[in-house]
């Protein structure tokens, strides 16, 4: 057991981590940049300690002044929440030997699903569907081009330390290969401090499909059905929802005992997501595995009814889980959409500043998890997101139309947001017959 939680992190998810801390009774520690002096959650906080300057680097990725901060303010729990420092294993290690728990999986798991070409061989060894490629600490250019040729083209390059979209590039001829090695190598060393890359076949129409899982310290893992995330621009997830409009219940099924199967194979003990891309004839592969909470928890919570960060906790507190297969089930239908500081008619451009006017929508079966007010500062040193707007429906017709009015209600002036993209969104027929892909928002709406 433990009383104090320090929340690593910032925006709306610090504040979503201390509303859970709070339902179990738990004192919070909030830790913050000389940025994010008037951040929200430092109002509720029991106590509030300056991890460093403006910069990530030198703030909340900086592990000793975090171990720093947990120690002076008597905080014996760590949660990372998503970003920052929440999949790395030396700060996880780092608090397990200062006698703090960390709230989330082992050191030795963040290592092995961290390592994408390495969790790719586990998940195939596990009995978990991959895509066919290979794996090569020194991928050169000869084996590439001869795999590829038996692979057949299109196929994608991946850092093997990648995430977050970063490091990967999918190419469609011998030509096109030979110049995207180095360059994936380069991003991969400046991004990750690796080269080591791996080639798989790639799906020129793939949904990205993922499966929630909840795993105990008593080896028990259960799965909270799929999310949809395939609204995506340059790999960058914009709209997530639950359930897919892919997916019928014995493809869940399926799904949902894969991904248990995988994160059993490495004593998975927390809340983490498998992600799968799923094929136009219903065959799905392993991607990867994010071993933290996700940005886009939110919409399986609102069709199971599961708070997952609190039960995130009360795994890293030892309990076992309450939950059983048989008893999730899907109720409705949730759809979330990231209100993004970015500008789209500029391809995206972030749009930092102060906000003038901030008057988010309400009502039945709207949420909006946010860390914004009116005169908050959008920071440029930071993520972009303002605000994930989530609504239920008792179908998929009925969360469609409740999210577009609360689009319509959501006033936000002195940034530019994505607020215009998603309503664009919601009035393509496509979107709306639920028949989109990974590469579909950027082959159609641009």
């Amino acid at each position: 057991m433990f009383k104090r939680v320090l929340i690593a992190n910032r925006g709306e998810i610090a504040l979503r981590i201390l509303r859970a801390c709070k339902l179990l009774g738990l004192e919070t520690v909030g830790v913050y940049s000389q940025a994010d002096v008037d951040a929200a959650h430092l109002k509720y906080v029991d106590q509030a300690v300056c991890v460093g300057p403006a910069a990530s680097g030198e703030s909340y990725l900086n592990i000793r002044n975090i171990i720093g901060a947990a120690e002076i303010s008597g905080a014996d729990a760590v949660h990372p929440g998503y970003g920052f420092l929440a999949e790395n294993e030396e700060f996880a290690r780092a608090c397990l030997e200062n006698d703090l728990v960390f709230i989330g999986p082992s050191p030795e798991a963040l290592a092995l699903m961290g390592h994408k070409a390495r969790a790719r061989e586990t998940m195939a060894e596990a009995g978990v569907p991959v895509l066919p490629g290979l794996t090569s600490a020194d991928l050169d250019e000869s084996t590439a081009l001869k795999v590829a040729d038996e692979l057949g083209y299109p196929v994608l390059i991946k850092a093997s330390l990648g995430g977050g979209g970063k490091g990967m590039r999918v190419v469609h001829d011998r030509q096109e290969l030979v110049k995207a090695l180095p360059l994936v190598k380069a991003e991969a060393r400046h991004a990750f401090g690796s080269e080591e890359i791996y080639l798989e076949k790639f799906l020129r129409r793939a949904r990205h499909v993922e499966i929630q899982v909840l795993g105990d310290r008593h080896g028990n893992v259960v799965h909270l059905n799929e999310r949809e995330c395939s609204i995506q621009r340059r790999n960058q997830k914009l709209v997530e929802e639950a359930p897919s409009p892919a997916v019928d219940a014995e493809l869940r099924r399926r799904m949902g005992e894969a991904a248990v199967r995988g994160a059993k194979s490495i004593g998975y003990d927390s809340a983490g997501t498998m992600e799968f891309l799923l094929d136009e004839e219903g065959n799905f592969y392993f991607m990867e595995f994010n071993a933290r909470i996700q940005v886009e928890h939110p919409v399986t919570e609102m069709i199971t009814g599961v708070d997952l960060v609190v039960e995130q906790i009360r795994n890293a507190m030892g309990e076992p889980t309450t939950l059983r297969q048989e008893d999730i089930g899907v109720n409705g239908h949730a759809i979330e959409c990231r209100i993004n500081a970015e500008d789209y008619h500029r391809d995206f451009l972030p749009t930092p500043g102060i906000i003038e006017k901030w008057s988010p929508p309400g009502g039945p079966h709207v949420r909006v998890d946010t860390h914004c007010y009116q005169g908050y500062h959008v920071s440029p040193n930071y993520d972009s997101l303002l605000a994930k707007l989530i609504v239920h429906g008792s179908h998929r017709e009925e969360a469609l139309r409740i999210l577009r009015q609360a689009l319509l209600e959501f006033e936000i002036e002195g940034v530019s947001t994505l607020i215009p993209f998603h309503l664009r969104l919601l009035s393509n027929p496509d979107f709306i017959a639920g028949r989109y892909h990974t590469r579909w928002v950027e082959q159609e709406m641009f």
